[in-house]
């Protein structure tokens, strides 16, 4: 069970792919010869990513911005992937965002459409394509989770939450699936300097964070993609991350809740 060779009529789905770690990740399964759909909302930088990976490596790469949080929208990309003619052979649910702050001070609406990308459409594309995999018997899905999965965390509380439940689906799916054939990874990254701290409003108490807490998304996406080609249950990239982990797993959340609230920078 690994990351399936590619083939003419195949493709890897990447979600998020405008910027930061899905970039790297599509990078990743292009550098080993799969054919791509990039999707992410801004059309103009799924273009020139799609232009780079076609001129570098030579495979087929298609570009279709959607916006993920809404069913429609992605009714809309599986026919447009259908109509292209291509089976999803790889899926990476990497699209996704975050905040910081009190939860009662933050935008509603921005926190449950957090809900919708971060969960309900992770759900949805496994829904979708899982089933030809394991009736295929090969494929892959990388679902990207994050360190935040392993404890609650203050003043990111919808993130952390969202975060726990992809592991939590990811794990169970990847246990469902291990004689079909079918590899499912959940990769966790830790901080990365990606366009997401600022999308996410988070930047100045990230930026004051030591420098030897952020990984390289580069490194990181090869992890998650060595990870799925070896079937790995889960990927924490770097030391650090991993004693968080394991930090968040097994000390009490009251122990780990109450070192958030008091040094966490985020969202003060």
């Amino acid at each position: 069970m690994a990351l399936p060779p590619p083939a003419t009529r195949s493709t890897a789905l990447v979600t998020g792919t405008s910027a930061g770690l899905g970039v790297e990740l599509a990078r990743c399964l292009a550098r080993r010869g799969h054919n791509l759909v990039l999707v992410a909302r801004r059309q103009e930088r799924l273009d020139a990513l799609a232009k780079e990976l076609v001129d570098e490596h030579g495979v087929r790469v298609d570009a279709i911005a959607a916006d993920l949080r809404t069913a429609a929208e992605r009714d809309r990309l599986a026919a447009g992937i259908e109509k292209l003619g291509l089976t999803v052979e790889v899926l990476v649910n990497n699209a996704g965002y975050g905040s910081g702050g009190r939860f009662v001070e933050l935008d509603r609406e921005k926190e449950v459409d957090m809900i919708r990308l971060n969960c309900e459409a992770v759900v949805d594309l496994c829904g979708r394509y899982a089933p030809g995999m394991v009736q295929r018997r090969r494929g892959a899905i990388i679902n990207v989770a994050s360190t935040a999965s392993f404890q609650p965390m203050v003043r990111q509380a919808t993130y952390s939450a969202t975060k726990a439940m992809v592991r939590a689906f990811s794990e169970a799916l990847h246990t469902e699936l291990r004689s079909s054939g079918v590899a499912v990874t959940t990769l966790c990254p830790g901080p990365l300097k990606t366009e997401f701290i600022e999308v996410a409003g988070v930047g100045d108490g990230a930026h004051a964070a030591p420098e030897f807490i952020w990984e390289d998304p580069a490194d990181t996406a090869e992890a998650g993609v060595v990870g799925a080609e070896r079937n790995r249950r889960i990927v924490v990239p770097g030391t650090f991350n991993r004693v968080g982990a394991l930090a968040g797993t097994y000390a009490p959340h009251s122990v780990m809740l109450r070192a958030f609230d008091r040094f966490y920078p985020i969202g003060r």
